[in-house]
C-alpha cells in the first residue's frame, strides 16, 4: 500500500476511520527523513492492513504544532484514536518492525483504562 499524505483537512477523517495508523512527520530538506522514507515505504508494502501516512511538516505546520513535533523524522502510531507511540529519529527496518509488532500486540482496552486512571490521578492533585 502506498502512503497517504495527511493534511489538516483529511487528518481527523483518516485517523478516525482507521484502527491503526502510522504517521511519519517529515520535511523535504531533512536528510534523516529521506533516509527513513524507503524503510517506511517498504514497511507499508509488508503491512497492507495498516494505514501508513506522512505529514510534510513544512506544508502542514499547524498539524506539526498540534502534535508538538520538535524533531523530524518523528514516527507516531495511532490505534483506535489513541496515540500509542511517538518517537523522533529515523528507525532502522528491524526497529520499525519491532515497534509495529508491539503496537499490534497492545490490549487497547487496557490502554484506555490506563489513560483514565492517569487522568483521575492527575485530577486528584
Amino acid at each position: 500500500m502506498s502512503t497517504v499524505e495527511l493534511t489538516k483537512d483529511n487528518f481527523d477523517q483518516i485517523v478516525s476511520e482507521n484502527d491503526f495508523v502510522l504517521i511519519d512527520f517529515w520535511a523535504e530538506w531533512c536528510g534523516p527523513c529521506r533516509q527513513f522514507a524507503p524503510v517506511y515505504e517498504a514497511a507499508s508494502e509488508r503491512h497492507e492492513d495498516l494505514v501508513f501516512a506522512k505529514v510534510d511538516t513544512e506544508a502542514q505546520q499547524e498539524l506539526a504544532a498540534a502534535f508538538e513535533i520538535r524533531s523530524i523524522p518523528t514516527l507516531m502510531i495511532v490505534r483506535d484514536n489513541v496515540a500509542v507511540f511517538a518517537q523522533p529519529g529515523a528507525l532502522p527496518e528491524t526497529a520499525l518492525e519491532d515497534v509495529i509488532g508491539q503496537a499490534r500486540g497492545l490490549d487497547m482496552d487496557e490502554v484506555r483504562r490506563s489513560i483514565e486512571t492517569a487522568k483521575e490521578k492527575a485530577g486528584e492533585q
